[in-house]
């Protein structure tokens, strides 16, 4: 068994560019492959289509062991073990999209020879339908658990490698890709990887959704939530991670999984009553900062508000979901001017936030606002010289400080009405 052998790539998102550009670190001959030509002769010029730290260094530093194309004919005779890392987006129906998939197994063919190596995040049951109908192609569930902002890292020091297979030596082959790792790997079954990628996202998702819940309880009582999460995340059972009260999650994973995972209960005749709780507080907490609004501006018809952060989180220019979509649409509709901010992702946003003034810098976006709404926990916003030069740009000194991120203390003493969460 080969661990440095070549692999494929199927899909140039940031998923697919994050394995290639790992697998290849670790010295393996990696070909990408991609439906998009004007995304492969980008890459194969160098330039990478999206935003995550370390990954246009990774790609740059092993040029020479990636090769681009759209061609899937370039792949077969190179790579046995093709990952596959293609959009699932959720369908109408709320289940996932897998028509993306389904080409590719399409276009696999009778390929006995090569196994598809599952990345993309998919409903349980999946493989199990792609091995009865894929003439002999050998299938492996290896789930990512990569986070936006951080992906390159989490590839390269995983918490724990899932290898799911039912058959072959596929799986053994997959497993060696990881040992220089030297991470936890977990062998099983192809179903329970599936359900494996899923049940974690909607746990963590869970977590968010309650510290959100017990922040907004906190208002009303007097606690401050993040002594509460503090004292929380102490007891080694529930742990620090995910407990930051906030606007609520999104992205490209929670979303989707989430409400996947809940549709495929619902399919299997089971009401997961748990997670259509966790996906409700979700949608409601994005809109609790209109109200802290209303509550110092009374009618926001005419107000301008300047919300600072498009992106879903800090690292990564991915507006999927995005919180500051939502705040946009809902402040419009309540009347106000909306005024919007990001360091990387306000480009990607300009066709979805329609009607609101795209700014170039944070004080741009600030002067002359009646309020603003911290939206995305970009480090440079902490930097701003609230006490000086953003207090003179602003109409009036309010703030809502969506993710507890600036210094509530400092903040009041400069003279700002402040509103966080659950503080």
């Amino acid at each position: 068994m080969n661990a440095r052998e070549p692999i494929g790539v199927i899909g140039a998102g940031w998923v697919g560019l994050v394995t290639a550009a790992c697998f290849s670190e670790l010295g393996h001959e990696v070909y990408v492959r991609d439906i998009i030509p004007e995304k492969i002769e980008s890459l194969a010029r160098g330039e990478v289509p999206i935003f995550e730290p370390g990954l246009s260094e990774m790609l740059e530093r092993n040029s020479e062991r990636l090769h681009y194309t759209t061609d899937m004919g370039d792949l077969l005779p190179n790579a046995q073990l093709l990952f596959c890392c293609v959009d699932t987006p959720p369908s109408y129906s709320g289940d996932a999209d897998l028509s993306r998939v389904n080409r590719v197994v399409q276009e696999l063919g009778d390929s006995a020879d090569h196994a598809l190596i599952m990345k993309s995040t998919v409903p349980v049951g999946t493989g199990r339908s792609i091995r009865r109908n894929a003439n002999g192609i050998g299938y492996v569930s290896n789930p990512e658990f990569l986070k936006e902002g951080s992906a390159v890292h989490d590839f390269m020091n995983p918490d724990r490698v899932v290898v799911g297979f039912d058959e072959g030596d596929y799986g053994d082959r997959v497993v060696a890709l990881y040992e220089p790792l030297d991470a936890p790997i977990i062998r099983t079954d192809v179903a329970s990887a599936e359900m494996i990628k899923l049940a974690s996202n909607a746990f963590l998702a869970t977590k968010i959704s309650f510290i959100n819940e017990i922040a907004n309880v906190s208002e009303e009582l007097g606690a401050n939530v993040d002594e509460v999460s503090r004292g929380m995340g102490l007891d080694a059972r529930i742990g620090p991670q995910f407990l930051r009260a906030g606007l609520g999650w999104g992205g490209s994973c929670f979303p989707k999984d989430v409400t996947a995972l809940k549709q495929l209960a619902g399919n299997s005749g089971y009401h997961f009553q748990l997670l259509t709780a966790v996906i409700e507080v979700n949608e409601l907490q994005k809109r609790r900062a209109i109200g802290k609004l209303q509550k110092h501006l009374g009618t926001l018809v005419g107000k301008e508000i300047a919300l600072l952060g498009v992106a879903f989180k800090p690292n990564t220019d991915d507006i999927r979901e995005a919180t500051a979509l939502v705040l946009a649409g809902r402040l419009q509709s309540e009347g106000a001017n909306v005024r919007a901010y990001d360091p990387v992702a306000t480009g990607r946003a300009a066709d979805l936030l329609r009607g609101t003034h795209i700014a170039e810098s944070a004080m741009e976006a600030i002067d002359g606002a009646d309020a603003v709404v911290l939206v995305t926990e970009w480090p440079e916003f902490r930097e701003l010289d609230w006490a000086g030069e953003v207090k003179q740009k602003l109409a009036r000194p309010l703030v809502v400080d969506g993710r507890n991120f600036l210094d509530r203390e400092l903040m009041m003493r400069a003279g700002y009405t402040y509103e966080g969460v659950g503080r």
